[in-house]
């Protein structure tokens, strides 16, 4: 449990300005998956990642 708790103090905060209308489409997004809105901005960015590098590796 320490080294979770550890890992969560290592991650970066960012500012992210999103318009109203982006908002409620990750809001409602999040709520489907049963994330909060941060957790899924995470999940998306995360998941972009992993496609990008696959993409890259395709290549």
């Amino acid at each position: 449990m320490e080294n979770a708790t550890h890992k969560e103090k290592d991650k970066k905060q960012i500012l992210l300005r999103v318009s109203p209308s982006l908002w409620r489409e990750l809001a409602t997004w999040a709520e489907d998956d049963f994330r909060s809105i941060n957790g899924q901005i995470e999940y998306l960015l995360t998941e972009c990642v992993k496609r990008r590098k696959k993409d890259k590796k395709d290549t």
